[in-house]
Formats: structure tokens, C-alpha cells, sequence
């Protein structure tokens, strides 16, 4: 199955701005960033702590709504899915 993955901020300076990813079906937002990884390795470290938990206030969106709201990273992704990821933003 096919998703498209956008990328925002600072993430645009490890990965490409939006593309479209082949998955195998039934895949979740882990398996994701799994393959992302393996295709962009220094989005490892922008994304996720040492110990492999998502840093705070990373913010990922499937079709629009966060996945913490969901199932988090283990929220199944589906043909045509699109998956928008923000780095954490700090600001004032």
C-alpha cells in the first residue's frame, strides 16, 4: 500500500519535504518510521530518545489527527494514508 509523508521544520533537513512510501499492508506508524529510518538515519535522533520512545512534543498526524489520540505509534496506517510529521518547536 502507498502513504504520503510530509515532512516540517527542521525535519526537512534529514528527509524530503513529501513523498509517497510503498508499506505493507497493516503496517503501523512504528513499522513507519522503521522504513524511514533505514531510509533517512539521522532522522533516528530528531525523533526518537535514546531508549527508542518518541521525544516529547514530536508531533505525528495521520490524515489530519495526532496520533497520540489514537493508538500512538502503534495506530494502523491504510492505502493513501497521509502522515505529517513536526519536530518539537520552541519559541515565546
Amino acid at each position: 500500500m502507498k502513504v504520503t509523508v510530509r515532512s516540517f521544520a527542521t525535519l526537512r533537513d534529514y528527509m524530503d519535504a513529501e513523498f509517497a512510501i510503498e508499506i505493507q499492508e497493516s503496517a503501523t506508524i512504528r513499522d513507519l518510521l522503521t522504513t524511514l529510518i533505514g531510509r533517512y538515519p539521522k532522522l533516528k535522533d530528531e525523533i526518537f530518545l535514546d531508549d527508542g520512545t518518541l521525544r516529547d512534543f514530536v508531533n505525528i498526524l495521520q490524515n489530519g489527527r495526532n496520533i497520540a489520540f489514537i493508538q500512538g505509534l502503534d495506530s494502523i496506517l491504510a492505502d493513501g494514508d497521509r502522515i505529517a510529521l513536526f519536530p518539537p518547536a520552541g519559541g515565546g
